[in-house]
């Protein structure tokens, strides 16, 4: 049954994808995200119906504007691939529940987030904070008994990321501390799983820019958000036996 639910909501989150790279594109900004229509961005012609269909329309347009040829950015493909598995995904492994639809606005809220901060540096708190609020609010009305938890959890999981960043101010900034506030919320316990292998995929990165380019590497920067964000979905779905299998080794 959770292998149909998780085929039927393929469409919908494909369709949500596409909203979402207009979100993307348009809320750093200040701009409206449903006026103008969506247009490309090289020579402003507005997109038909035909060539807005998620991922088919990038396929057959092969990555390019029908009309000029300019490219069209990976992050448009990428964002709505992602944000369909992930959505998918929820409801695969928590079924017809209130559950999945908490845990998918939560990893649709990642996937939108670590679209803007690879382009643009930053995590609008116009996307994280409320969308913190409301998980929070979510899953203590799901879980009451959960409440303490996941409400330590947020706070907790910011105060270290907070106290990371004044140890070390050039690795991340507050959009990383305000974004932890988000996993917390979601995650409970959990969130000790997303940071560490947040912090562990961040390295990879980290050793490159190190192997290539020296001390130079100490003043470039790399976005934190999307780290984060593949820690928490990999807690999300998998971190209570992760966090289990750690405690149990001692």
């Amino acid at each position: 049954m959770n292998v149909a639910l998780a085929v039927a909501a393929l469409p919908p989150a494909l369709a949500l994808g596409s909203f979402l790279n207009v979100v993307a594109a348009r809320l750093p900004e200040g701009r409206s995200l449903v006026s103008p229509p969506s247009s490309c961005g090289s020579c402003g012609t507005k997109i038909a119906w035909r060539d807005n269909v998620p991922v088919v329309s990038f396929l057959l347009l092969r990555g390019r504007c029908r009309h000029c040829g300019a490219r069209i950015g990976a992050r448009y493909l990428a964002v709505e691939v992602g944000t369909a598995l992930l959505v998918a995904a929820c409801f695969l492994a928590f079924g017809p529940t209130a559950d999945a639809v908490v845990a998918s606005v939560f990893v649709s809220a990642l996937v939108v987030l670590s679209a803007i901060d690879v382009e643009r540096r930053i995590l609008p708190d116009k996307i994280v904070l409320p969308t913190a609020a409301a998980v929070l609010a979510a899953q203590i009305a799901l879980h009451p008994d959960r409440a303490p938890e996941f409400v330590l959890a947020a706070l907790g999981a910011s105060l270290f990321l907070f106290v990371a960043l004044l140890t070390y101010p050039k690795g991340m900034g507050m959009g990383d501390v305000k974004l932890c506030l988000l996993l917390g919320a979601m995650l409970g316990k959990g969130v000790v799983v997303a940071l560490m292998v947040g912090m562990v995929a961040a390295l990879v990165p980290a050793f490159v820019l190190l192997a290539r380019h020296g001390a130079a590497a100490r003043k470039m920067g790399i976005p934190f958000g999307p780290f984060l964000a593949l820690g928490a979905v990999v807690a999300l779905f998998v971190g209570d036996r992760l966090l289990g299998a750690y405690l149990g080794a001692f």
